[in-house]
């Protein structure tokens, strides 16, 4: 390679990095340079391309329009790289290459981390990227290998989908809170109860149930208490603030320690599939298929949060 194109690419990774973890001082650490070696990279990126790809402050960096587009061109091109190697390294049954996945923050951080982590830990040549939303991401033109989703996933012709489960809601409250107010014994009966009201962009989130004919309706609760966080709805509820609908992949814990009891009948519960989705040029990809088939041996064919 020409020492030009060498040095195209060094100022690449650099601007994807220092991107990715927002200033000059963290992106010198994750490559074990300077702080001062990555800013003269990026600046002379931008010399040579004759443009200004981020905007710098003394609290903040952030791409400016045309670096954001240059961001997104250099992340698909930095995983064609990856994948060429990926690629190579399958010959040899090795898993390598950059693992860029995109989570759910709750869910990913309790269920899916520990199989990545796990992976990482048995394959050297692995290198994880994962990050954290509730965004859905776009995975190819964010340049995302894999992406967890909660929910049914959007049709999509460039993606391979693969389920893993599925997660159920259900009705719970606190022993604490039930000795003093009682347990509700119908949908109704939940209008004179203290409920928890989560909420999402500032606007209350309705409870989906399934109601005696097993179809599925949607209640409006109230109470005195709005969460904007599932896991902080999961807090008021063990501390007895009120009566709470929650996944059971994060109640799991709290109700087989009695410190969460369930509420109404267990066909109350709405259950909804979660997904692996990857881009169908990965499909071959060792890297890709070995966290998928990990996520599956661990996830099914019963979920480790299930109840009965």
């Amino acid at each position: 390679m020409r020492g030009d194109s060498a040095r195209g690419l060094q100022g690449i990774s650099a601007f994807v990095t220092a991107v990715e973890a927002g200033s000059f001082t963290v992106a010198a650490e994750r490559l074990g340079l300077t702080k001062s070696a990555v800013g003269k990279s990026i600046a002379r990126l931008e010399e040579r391309l004759g443009v200004r790809l981020l905007e710098r402050t003394t609290r903040s960096l952030k791409c400016t329009e045309a670096g954001g587009a240059f961001y997104r061109t250099c992340i698909a091109v930095l995983s064609e790289l990856d994948d060429a190697q990926a690629r190579l390294e399958a010959h040899r049954g090795s898993v390598s290459g950059r693992l860029r996945v995109s989570l759910p923050i709750s869910f990913g951080r309790r269920w899916v981390l520990p199989v990545l982590l796990e992976l990482g830990r048995a394959n050297q040549a692995l290198q994880l990227e994962i990050f954290f939303t509730d965004r859905q991401v776009d995975l190819i033109e964010e340049g995302f290998d894999l992406v967890v989703r909660l929910g049914e996933p959007a049709e999509n012709l460039g993606l391979t989908a693969r389920f893993l489960g599925m997660q159920k809601w259900i009705v719970c409250a606190a022993p604490s809170y039930l000795e003093r107010h009682g347990a509700p014994h119908s949908y109704d009966q939940l209008a004179e109860h203290e409920c928890l009201v989560v909420t999402s962009g500032n606007r209350p989130v309705s409870w989906q149930l399934v109601d005696a004919k097993g179809n599925r309706t949607s209640i409006k609760v109230a109470g005195r208490h709005n969460i904007s966080s599932g896991d902080a709805t999961l807090d008021a509820a063990v501390a007895g603030m009120g009566i709470a609908c929650l996944p059971t992949w994060l109640v799991c814990d709290e109700l087989r320690g009695g410190r969460l009891v369930r509420l109404l009948s267990p066909e109350a519960a709405e259950y909804s599939p979660i997904y692996a989705l990857w881009p169908h040029a990965r499909d071959l990809l060792p890297r890709i298929r070995t966290s998928v088939d990990a996520l599956v041996a661990h996830f099914l064919p019963e979920a480790p949060w299930d109840l009965e």
